[in-house]
Order: structure tokens, then C-alpha cells, then sequence
């Protein structure tokens, strides 16, 4: 397939190459089926795995995922592995919502036993939890010594609080709390927006989503996961809020002299970076690492919120829903991992820009829980359709620096949802299908259409049929509260 300015060979029907010319140090690699492949090339995102290529140090592949489309810098769905004495490291790598981030819970509860209190259940979340933009919660209120101790110790801190136990940290990417963060380099702007978010939703793509087990592909791993078939389930969708954003903000303006300064060739200035090992790259990874920890507590306390609206709504105990986390994921982040490298062991910054970390079974960072079965993998698709869980591979490992999909990936961009959505009403119309919805803003909703994401179901066909992940359960929506 050659057209125009890619020329894109076809590897088998789920992986594509694009070759490398030019001043490419590595190949691109996209995970696709045909038609989706056609849909692809009709954005920007394609050009984006290209110019990625061309950065200082990348090692195997400049990768795009299923879900691929064009975003600041890398695509949205692209990952990219650098090597740690001549790489870079980029907030475009990494993206404005630093570790926008899954969680799932399950619970005890079966599908028929909340069917009919599912108005009183999403009218509770969405008043339990603040969301929309620049939503803020009025019952906490962080002095700026105590925000400082969340962006170091994570979802740790939430557990501190009373948000949560040990146990549950287990069950999070890292443990909620990625080491090496320093407060001293976030600048009060972005201290300022964080302070009044923590615990809240946001905006945009945003969710939280009760559903249930609709579909299970493997019955032995999805009973260690804790689904079982009509089980109710929870899915929580959301951030590092303006505290993120802001951080993402201040470091393109520092990546941009860094680039000029490490006399680093960029083919996209929304690449701008800075080398791993220097000063500015460093700053940048502690900074990130605030974010990430903030993102990782807001997804803690939003899920005791959770609880507690189970609780009230349902009139259940805590006893009797047996709600708890199945696994935490990041989908925007950079982190330092061994992998392997020309049959080598080698610790790499591995940038996963709306990618999900799929670590197979028996790696050192996979939760002991899952051991034997690989890291959960969770892949929300549109508040229409449905979602997917998935586990992580050795092949993911050794083809994708242990990389999948996140999501189902947007086809149209917000304004032609809008377009889309014009003379419709999307709540009726989701109500109609079976399926709650409460928003902060019709805008949102229209612009959360179903019809302006890829069908989730094409895009983790992709990923299984490729062996970098494996299918366990598919998940439904009832009832879904958006920012």
C-alpha cells in the first residue's frame, strides 16, 4: 500500500511497516487490519509515527496501536522506547492529561438485583462526584504542604486519609505511586489548579461507569480476575486533572530551548524534548511522576466516593457488594523498564502515549495476584457500546516493550461530533438502548457520541489476533455519569 507520502507495507493482515528512509533511525510499526488501516491514513497520525522515528536514541520501533490518531506531538496510541544514555525523553510522548488512567472494579452484585434502582444509582455518583470543567470538590480543601505529600506518595496518601486499604494498592500500576517525585519543580500554577480537584472527574472523555460481565472469553482467568457473567462492575476513567495539564504546559516551553540547546533536530516542534540523562529531562520526570501520583490518588478517592453511592443508592453493605479493585492502569506516562534489547536485558524510558502497559505472566511487575495469568489490561470503549478486559503477553513483552491499545480511538474530532449529534437528543437515545447518562453539559455528551469512536471491538480484535494482548471479558454499560 502505497499512498502518496507513506508507503506502508503490509507485514500480515494485523501489522503494518512503514520503512524507514531518510533520516528514520527505526522503522514504524502500526497494528491494523485493512480497513482500519484505511481509516487511519485519512488524519495525520501516520506522519506522526514517522517523525517520531527521527528522535535521538529510539530503539525497535516507532509503534502506533489500533486505536491510533493524531495528537500533540506523538500520536495518541503511539509508543516509543528510548534508550537511557543517548535517548530523549518528551511531554508529547507522554500528552497534557499525564497518567489519564482506567480503573476496575467488581463487585458481588449481579446485573438483575440493580436493574431497576439504577436512576436513584447514576443521580447519586453524579452527585457524589464532582465533574465537568474545572470541577472542584467544596468538602476538601488541601493546604498546600498536604498537596505537596499527594504528589509524592500517590494513591498511598489517599489510603493514609481513610480512602481505601494496603490491599488495594496491590491491585494499582505501580502501587500508586511512582518513586522519584519532586514537588519543588511544579510551579504554583499548577499547585494552585490542583489543589481544588483532587477527587473529582473532569471533563471530556471522562467517565465513571457502572456495567456488567456481558460476555467472558476465558472462565479460568476472568474467576482470578474476580468477573463472572451478569457481575456488576465499575469503571472509573479520569486523570491528573489541571494539575497535569499545567505541568505538561510548563515543560513544553523548558523542552523547546532543551531542544535547541542538545541541538536535537525535530521534524515536529511539538516534539520537543530533552535528552534522558540531562538536567531538563530529569526535571521533567519528576514532575511527571507528581502528576502521575495526583492521577493515581483522584482515581483512589473517587472509587471510596463509588462505594459509598453503592451504599446509599442500593441500600447494600459493604459486606454484601464486596466491591474491589481488579487492576489500575496508566495510559499516558513514561517510565524507565527493562526490556529486552537485542536479546539483552536493558532499562529503556518507555513513552506510552494513550497505551496501556501489558506485561505478561511471571514478570517481576506483574501483581502477585495475577501472576500466573499476565496484568490486566483494561480497554474502555464509547458509553454506547461496550469494554473489554484483557491480559498482557509475551509477546507484548518482547514485540511492543509490553504495550497494547487503550481504547477505542476517536474518529471524528469534537467539533464534527457536535455536527453529528446536531438535532439529536444522545441521553434519550442511550436511554432507549438500555443505558443512564448524566453529564455536566449536553456538550459534552454530543461531543461523547457514540459514533465519534472506532467500534472497541474491531481495535482489540486487532491486538489478540496480533498476540500482544488476550481477551478475558467483555463488559456493558447501564448507567454512566461524564464531565
Amino acid at each position: 500500500m502505497d499512498e502518496g507520502k507513506y508507503k506502508i507495507q503490509k507485514i500480515d493482515d494485523y501489522h503494518w511497516r512503514i520503512p524507514r528512509e531518510g533520516k528514520m533511525r527505526v522503522d514504524g510499526i502500526v497494528y491494523a487490519d485493512e480497513e482500519m488501516m484505511k481509516e487511519i491514513q485519512k488524519d495525520e497520525s501516520l506522519q506522526q509515527v514517522i517523525n517520531v522515528a527521527h528522535l535521538p536514541g529510539i530503539v525497535g520501533h516507532s509503534l502506533g496501536m489500533p486505536d491510533i490518531h493524531w495528537g500533540y506531538g506523538f500520536p495518541i496510541g503511539g509508543v516509543a522506547a528510548f534508550d537511557l544514555a543517548e535517548g530523549i525523553v518528551s511531554p508529547g510522548g507522554v500528552g497534557y492529561d499525564i497518567n489519564c488512567g482506567v480503573r476496575l472494579l467488581r463487585t458481588d452484585l449481579k446485573r438483575l438485583e440493580i436493574i431497576n434502582k439504577l436512576e436513584t444509582l447514576v443521580n447519586t455518583l453524579f452527585g457524589n462526584i464532582p465533574s465537568g470543567v474545572g470541577s472542584h470538590r467544596k468538602d476538601l480543601k488541601l493546604t498546600l504542604p498536604e498537596e505537596k505529600r499527594v504528589l509524592i506518595n500517590g494513591a498511598q496518601w489517599a489510603v493514609s486519609q481513610g480512602y481505601g486499604t494496603n490491599e488495594e494498592l496491590e491491585h494499582i500500576e505501580e502501587n500508586g505511586c511512582i518513586r522519584g517525585a519532586n514537588p519543588a519543580l511544579i510551579s504554583e500554577r499548577a499547585l494552585e489548579r490542583g489543589r481544588a480537584q483532587l477527587g473529582t472527574l473532569g471533563s471530556g472523555n471522562h467517565f465513571v461507569e457502572v456495567g456488567y460481565v456481558s460476555e467472558v472469553y476465558d472462565e479460568k482467568i476472568a474467576r482470578i480476575l474476580g468477573l463472572e457473567k451478569n457481575g456488576v462492575t465499575i469503571v472509573v476513567h479520569t486523570g491528573s486533572r489541571g494539575l497535569g495539564y499545567q505541568i505538561c504546559d510548563d515543560f513544553i516551553r523548558v523542552m523547546i530551548n532543551a531542544a535547541k540547546k542538545y541541538n536535537i533536530e525535530l521534524t515536529d516542534r511539538q516534539l520537543c524534548c530533552a535528552p534522558i540523562n540531562s538536567q531538563e529531562g530529569q526535571d521533567y520526570l519528576e514532575a511527571m511522576a507528581c502528576a502521575a501520583n495526583y492521577a493515581f490518588a483522584n482515581r483512589q478517592m473517587i472509587t471510596h466516593w463509588v462505594k459509598e453511592s453503592f451504599e446509599w443508592a442500593l441500600q447494600v453493605s459493604p459486606k454484601e457488594s464486596q466491591i474491589s479493585i481488579v487492576y489500575d492502569v496508566c495510559h499516558n506516562i513514561a517510565k524507565i523498564e527493562d526490556h529486552l534489547v537485542d536479546g539483552k536485558k536493558k532499562p529503556l524510558c518507555v513513552h506510552r502515549k494513550g497505551a496501556t502497559r501489558a506485561f505478561p505472566p511471571h514478570h517481576p511487575q506483574t501483581p502477585e495476584a495475577y501472576k500466573e495469568v499476565g496484568q490486566p489490561v483494561l480497554i474502555p470503549g464509547d458509553m454506547g457500546r461496550c469494554s473489554y478486559v484483557l491480559v498482557g503477553t509475551e509477546k507484548a513483552y518482547t514485540s511492543t516493550f509490553g504495550s497494547t491499545c487503550h481504547g477505542a480511538g476517536r474518529v471524528l474530532s469534537r467539533v464534527k461530533a457536535k455536527k453529528a449529534a446536531s438535532g439529536r437528543n444522545i441521553a434519550r437515545e442511550l436511554k432507549e438502548q438500555g443505558i443512564l447518562v448524566r453529564a455536566d453539559s449536553l456538550a459534552t455528551l454530543n461531543e461523547e457520541l457514540s459514533e465519534a469512536y472506532k467500534d472497541v471491538t474491531e481495535v482489540v480484535d486487532v491486538v489478540e489476533h496480533a498476540g500482544i494482548s488476550k481477551k478475558i471479558a467483555q463488559l456493558k454499560p447501564l448507567c454512566v455519569i461524564k464531565g
